[in-house]
């Protein structure tokens, strides 16, 4: 099996990584979650065909609300200090686009004719792409002190997110920056194709951490059009390890088989899975004892699903209506009495 090749270019700053691989032989040409579409208008016949990932001109940056309300004092996961205290008055850095382009960019080639690099090369490439996380990390740090000089003991003093963020792992939609928030404000978790499995222990103790410890008022399920996960589940194929996972997904086409099976483009057929998978993890977030019961007391957390897109980078709530879907599912799934 011969593996994806890395060719270094000289630039006047560090040095671009240009990665090959011929299409016949990638080892992940047939991953079935490595599925998103290109973007590129390129005409050039000798371009691959292998989908590739879109590239974000730029992420959303609206801001979902900041926290006002102070938390109970007896409450050591939550802060002693309102919250209004750490909210920062100052737009949120954008690295992304106030920094330099990073000289370590990747691109897909049909080329085959170049020699592999050494492995002196790859070396170097691992150990320069290792350290540009760190100086990213004193970059921000710095920048956040300056702006703040109080910012990392209030971070240091704990944490009381508004949010729970339940994504997909895909790298592309980073919570805190498509949304505007500061780390602080969300409790974050992610898995392939942004499941709520009630036989998930990691998602539903982060569920009844959220909930319970860190009061938060809102949940949000977030998914994305062109979701690896979700094309995989429409595959009729044997994917191993992931078929006790897609599982879920496919269950999703099975309860909407008419509707979906009634929409004549595969694309658009897709994208309502997408958006039918977030709805019904939604309602397996419902059905947690955890959110019933703080509900009843509290009013509060309100549960959200929302679909994020890469060609324009914005969100979009499919406004589910969430007194609705807990009245009809505690007909069967009524949790609110604890023993």
């Amino acid at each position: 099996m011969l593996l994806p090749r890395l060719i270094f270019a000289p630039s006047p700053s560090l040095r671009s990584i240009t990665r090959v691989a011929a299409t016949a032989s990638r080892p992940f040409a047939s991953d079935p979650l490595c599925i998103a579409r290109s973007s590129s208008s390129s005409s050039s016949s000798s371009r691959s065909k292998s989908a590739q990932a879109p590239t974000l001109a730029r992420l959303a940056s609206s801001c979902c609300g900041s926290s006002t309300s102070t938390p109970p004092s007896n409450n050591p996961h939550k802060y002693q200090t309102p919250s209004s205290s750490f909210t920062t008055t100052t737009p949120t850095a954008n690295y992304s686009t106030s920094s330099p382009p990073s000289p370590f960019t990747f691109k897909m080639s049909s080329s085959d004719n170049n020699k592999p690099p050494s492995a002196e090369d790859v070396s170097k490439y691992l150990r320069e792409t290792h350290d540009r996380l760190f100086d990213n990390n004193r970059a921000w740090a710095a920048e956040k002190a300056e702006r703040d000089p109080g910012y990392f003991a209030k971070l240091s003093a704990g944490q009381s997110p508004e949010y729970l963020w339940i994504g997909c792992s895909d790298s592309r939609i980073p919570a805190e920056q498509i949304t505007g928030l500061e780390p602080g404000e969300a409790f974050i978790h992610r898995n392939i194709a942004n499941l709520v499995c009630n036989t998930d222990l990691n998602v539903m103790s982060v569920i009844n951490y959220a909930v319970r410890h860190l009061g938060v008022k809102h949940i949000i399920v977030c998914g994305h059009y062109g979701c690896g996960g979700v094309k995989a589940a429409m595959t009729p194929k044997d994917l191993g390890l992931l078929n006790p996972w897609l599982r879920n997904i496919r269950d999703v086409y099975r309860l909407h088989e008419k509707e979906l099976d009634a929409i004549p483009d595969e694309e658009q057929r897709y994208n309502r899975l997408v958006e039918l998978n977030v709805e019904e993890q939604c309602r397996n977030i419902v059905k947690t004892a955890a959110v019933q019961q703080s509900y009843a007391k509290n009013q509060f957390p309100v549960v959200h699903g929302w679909v994020f897109g890469f060609h324009d980078g914005l969100l979009k709530d499919l406004k589910i209506d969430f007194q609705a879907m807990l009245k009809n599912i505690q007909k069967i799934y009524n949790l609110t009495e604890a023993e």
